[in-house]
Formats: structure tokens, sequence, C-alpha cells
């Protein structure tokens, strides 16, 4: 079974940066596609960032130009580098393994990201 624990979140201000990752254990292709996905309180879960098995990326529009996902293969690690971060950017970020409009694996304990204006 696939496990994922994510990190680097924490309290920011408006216009600053942070970097996520996603350490996965377990028996997982190098090419799964990997995704990044976020929880606002009292929101459903949405995917703001994705890596398919070709290496192509895709970001949701409010995020894009400012968010980049990545991976390291030889570290089982996958990021997500946030930049000029705003208030609606706070949430609950997690990883996982996008299979269409659901998710291959178990949800990891997420890290918290918050911005403050």
């Amino acid at each position: 079974q696939v496990q994922f624990v994510e990190s680097g979140g924490g309290t920011v201000q408006a216009g600053g940066s942070l970097r996520l990752s996603c350490v996965y254990s377990g028996k997982m292709f190098s090419v799964t596609a990997m995704g990044w996905y976020r929880q606002a309180a009292g929101k459903q879960r949405e995917l703001v960032a994705a890596l398919s098995s070709d290496g192509s990326t895709n970001v949701e529009d409010s995020v894009k130009g400012r968010f980049t996902i990545s991976r390291d293969n030889a570290k089982n690690t996958v990021y997500l580098q946030m930049n000029n971060l705003g208030p609606d950017d706070t949430a609950v970020y997690y990883c996982n393994s996008p299979l269409g409009r659901f998710v291959r694996y178990s949800w990891g304990q997420g890290t918290q990201v918050t911005v403050s204006s």
C-alpha cells in the first residue's frame, strides 16, 4: 500500500512563498501520475496541480503562473512550489495519484498552509 507524508506548510504573509514536499512509500511506478490537492475550511477538496505520466504538468487556473509541480523519483518525492501566495490559498494540502475524478490511494495527513493578508 502506498502512503504519503506531506510537509513544508506553515504561515506566511501574502506575497510569500512555500515549497511543499510529499514523500511516498510503498510500491508505485516512477511514472505514475501525481497531483497536489487542497481543501479549504468548509469546501471540497480540489486538484490544483498535476504531473502526468509523460512528464507534462497542468495547474488549476487560480494558481497558474504561481504554483509549479515537480518530482524527484530518486527521492520518492513530489514538490509543489508556491509563489505569490494569497489568503485564498489557505488550505490543507495533500498529494495523491489522480485517477479520473478519484485517487488511487488513501490520503495522508496533509500539511496546513495559512496565508495572512
